[in-house]
């Protein structure tokens, strides 16, 4: 069946608007990650949570004065009121219960673009359980995750909250609060729980349309299955190296570079595919674009603000979880791309119409990651 050329260029056209509007959607809603550490102390709980300062921004868009989508330090001097209202009002603490009112204690910085805004809430008595409720997620894209820990009596308990399931509940366990017992928490690992890492790297897999759309370009030419094993394995192996690089601290480069660099890696993809025919020798070029986009799921890991003995489990789990995603969207995408590469049409302007669409794609995310302050 030979299709019309003015309908293949109709459908390439519609397919290169939707990856540009998807380009912008995703450039503008990319899902964060922040962090917070709840430990009780007495009838108080001691409250630090950490965002970035775009998140804040977003959260408080009449902080973000010069309009730069970063509050600056300036303008976090002047917005205490609004993360008064925006974020500690909005972190609903419990005890038993009963409601446990909070006041900002101040701001400061976590060494990196991180903002730590710190809070205590004053509980009628020493709870024997508590419960939070991160609130302010409505504020924040649908996709981000708060990386919760609370600690009472010697026990954690940890908690990864979104939008959909914004709460979690602590036990306090039977020991004294305060430093001595803060030390040798019943889980010494501290940190989110190792399914809810795995479960936070397939997230991010899932929800990282770049990373997505470069394996869609990677596998469209299709091949023996060797040659396309090795070519997934190669990027693999590169983006598993520089994630465990930037998770342990040895380097990690700005986002402001990396970003820009994954969405050239899509654009080259797309383009390579007019002009390579097979996936014979592709693993040469998956190879180091793995290694850059590595350096993109490390900037989620890191968002955690993990301490350097959480590092191991979280970098195995978080990666798990990257694989467990990737191989989740391999999995029915391989075999149908197999399958139509048998079909004349396919191979002479199915692909060319969804790899100028992929182009079309990483030039448009390259465009707003460059333009981005």
């Amino acid at each position: 069946m030979r299709l019309p050329r003015s309908l293949l260029l109709g459908v390439a056209g519609a397919t290169a608007l939707a990856a540009l509007t998807l380009a912008r959607e995703a450039a503008a809603h990319k899902a964060g990650l922040s962090s917070g550490t709840y430990r009780l102390r007495g009838a108080a709980v001691a409250a630090e949570l950490t965002f970035e300062r775009a998140e804040l921004a977003e959260l408080m868009p009449r902080a973000d004065t010069d309009g730069d989508r970063a509050l600056g330090d300036l303008e976090l001097s002047a917005a205490h009121a609004e993360l008064d209202a925006r974020v500690v009002a909005r972190t609903v603490v419990r005890a038993d219960g009963a409601a446990c009112p909070g006041t900002l204690d101040g701001v400061g910085h976590d060494g990196t673009d991180g903002v730590v805004v710190r809070a205590t809430f004053v509980c009628p008595a020493r709870p024997r359980r508590i419960g939070l409720v991160a609130a302010f997620l409505d504020g924040l894209p649908p996709g981000h995750r708060h990386l919760a820990t609370l600690e009472g009596g010697g026990t954690l308990t940890d908690a990864v909250l979104h939008g959909g399931s914004p709460g979690v509940s602590h036990q306090v366990g039977p020991g004294a609060d305060g430093p001595a017992a803060s030390t040798a928490p019943a889980d010494a690992s501290g940190g989110p729980g190792f399914v809810e890492l795995v479960k936070l790297g397939v997230e991010h897999i899932l929800t990282g349309y770049d990373h997505l759309v470069f394996l869609l370009g990677l596998v469209l030419l299709g091949g023996r299955a060797r040659s396309l094993a090795w070519v997934v394995t190669a990027f693999t192996l590169g983006h598993s190296i520089t994630l465990g690089a930037a998770a342990l601290g040895l380097w990690t480069p700005s986002p402001r570079v990396v970003e820009p660099l994954i969405a050239a890696s899509v654009a080259y993809v797309g383009v390579e595919n007019f002009f390579v025919k097979d996936a014979e020798r592709r693993w040469r070029v998956t190879l180091p674009f793995g290694l850059v986009h590595g350096f993109g799921f490390a900037g989620a890991l890191a968002e955690a603000r993990l301490a350097p003995g959480q590092v191991p489990r979280a970098l195995l789990g978080f990666n798990l979880g990257v694989e467990l995603g990737q191989a989740i969207v391999l999995a029915p995408v391989l075999p149908l791309v197999l399958w139509l590469r048998r079909r004349a049409w396919f191979t002479r302007w199915g692909v060319r119409a969804i790899s100028g669409a992929i182009a079309a794609a990483g030039l448009a995310w390259l465009a707003l990651r460059v333009a981005r302050p």
